[in-house]
C-alpha cells in the first residue's frame, strides 16, 4: 500500500520539476512524504495527506497545509496542495540557481499537463520575479500565464491586483 501512495504522489513532484528545467537527478530520488495525518481511498482512487505537509525529493521541498492526488478512470492524475501558502523550491540545471513559488493553492493535471498557482501567486528565479492573482504554466507548451484579479476573483501578490514581472538583464542573474 505504501508503494501504491508513493507512486500515485510522484506526480506531486512534476508540478515542480517541470516548470524551471529543474535538477533532472530529482526525478530519480526517493520521494520522503511527512505529515500529520494520511489516508488512502482504494475506491475513489484518492490520497490525502494533511497537516503540515513537507514533501521532499532530492533538491525539490514542498510544504502545505493539505495535499490531495486523485487519479480518474482514465488514469488521469490531479494534485491539489493547498496551505497559507505553499511553498516549494526546486534547485536548477546546470547550476542556474534555485526555483521558489508560492501560492494559496497550487494543482497539477497530469491530462491537460497544466500547473496551476491560485490567490497570491508568486515564483522567483535568482532577481527574476513574476507575481499575480494566478500563475499557470503549461508543462507541454513551456508557455507561462500570469494574471491579475480583476477578472478571476482571486486576490493577488500586488497591491493593485495587476500582474507584475521584474526581469534582470543577462548576466545579472543571481544563482541564489
Amino acid at each position: 500500500m505504501i508503494q501504491k501512495i508513493c507512486k500515485t504522489l510522484a506526480l506531486v513532484a512534476v508540478f515542480a520539476a517541470s516548470p524551471a528545467f529543474a535538477l533532472q537527478s530529482d526525478s530519480k530520488q526517493p520521494i520522503q512524504i511527512e505529515a500529520d495525518q494520511g489516508s488512502l481511498d482504494q475506491n475513489n482512487q484518492s490520497t490525502t495527506f494533511s497537516g503540515n505537509v513537507i514533501i521532499k525529493q532530492g533538491t525539490l521541498n514542498i510544504r502545505a497545509g493539505s495535499v490531495t492526488v486523485s487519479r480518474n478512470d482514465k488514469s488521469e492524475q490531479l494534485m491539489k496542495a493547498t496551505g497559507s501558502p505553499v511553498k516549494f523550491s526546486q534547485e536548477l540545471d546546470g547550476g542556474k540557481g534555485v526555483v521558489n513559488g508560492q501560492a494559496n493553492t497550487v494543482t497539477y493535471s497530469s491530462a491537460a499537463g497544466l500547473v496551476t498557482l491560485t490567490g497570491n501567486a508568486k515564483v522567483q528565479r535568482g532577481g527574476d520575479v513574476a507575481e499575480g492573482a494566478v500563475i499557470t504554466y503549461n508543462t507541454k507548451t513551456e508557455v507561462y500565464t500570469i494574471n491579475g484579479s480583476a477578472k478571476s476573483g482571486v486576490k493577488s501578490a500586488t497591491k493593485s491586483g495587476r500582474v507584475s514581472v521584474v526581469i534582470q538583464p543577462s548576466g545579472t542573474q543571481k544563482n541564489k
